[in-house]
């Protein structure tokens, strides 16, 4: 009688064997296809990794848990319900402290317009990817809320004309495996 293979055990603590890196190739197999259809069942995605579904559904689990997977979302085009003006804009900050900056950040947070906001280094403290319904939109967001914010010097805006690529998946290639 074969004894079953790693890939089809689970240790004691229910986490997946992995290799010295954290993940196998099981778990970047799961990840890679999750990022290409999260609504996969649990014996498709079994099927599609080679794996059978207790040890695919413990490790989906365990990615989870670990915080590899954050959410399941739904991609919405946002033109079709109306947000035709995608702006990047880069905020400058009046001061560039701790409590300053997280009062920003936090407000940041609060704004739905805000669908992206990161900490960059240059020129700038944050740049912002903001969504609106026109140019008379994100012109009120700007004068009436952005610019109101606290600890906000000023605001510098540039305007998507158009996507070359959006919704992009997070690179695995990195982490051993074939990028499909």
């Amino acid at each position: 009688m074969k004894t079953p293979g790693p890939a089809e055990q689970a240790p004691a603590d229910g986490r997946p064997p992995s290799s010295a890196g954290g993940l196998d190739r099981y778990d970047i197999a799961i990840l890679r296809e999750l990022q290409r259809d999260a609504r996969l069942s649990n014996a498709e995605l079994a099927a599609r990794v080679g794996l059978s579904a207790a040890p695919t559904w413990r490790r989906v689990k365990w990615l989870e848990e670990q915080g590899f997977i954050t959410a399941y979302r739904a991609e919405i085009d946002r033109r079709k319900i109306g947000l035709g003006v995608l702006a990047f804009v880069r905020v400058d900050a009046d001061r560039n402290n701790g409590a300053t900056t997280k009062a920003l950040e936090d407000a940041l947070r609060q704004q739905p317009e805000v669908i992206s906001c990161h900490y960059i280094s240059g020129a700038g403290t944050f740049e912002l990817q903001v969504l609106a319904t026109d140019l008379d939109a994100f012109s009120r967001f700007t004068i009436d809320t952005l610019l109101n914010l606290p600890n906000v010097k000023d605001v510098h805006t540039s305007f998507s004309l158009g996507e070359v690529k959006a919704g992009g998946v997070t690179p695995l290639g990195h982490l051993g495996g074939a990028e499909r």
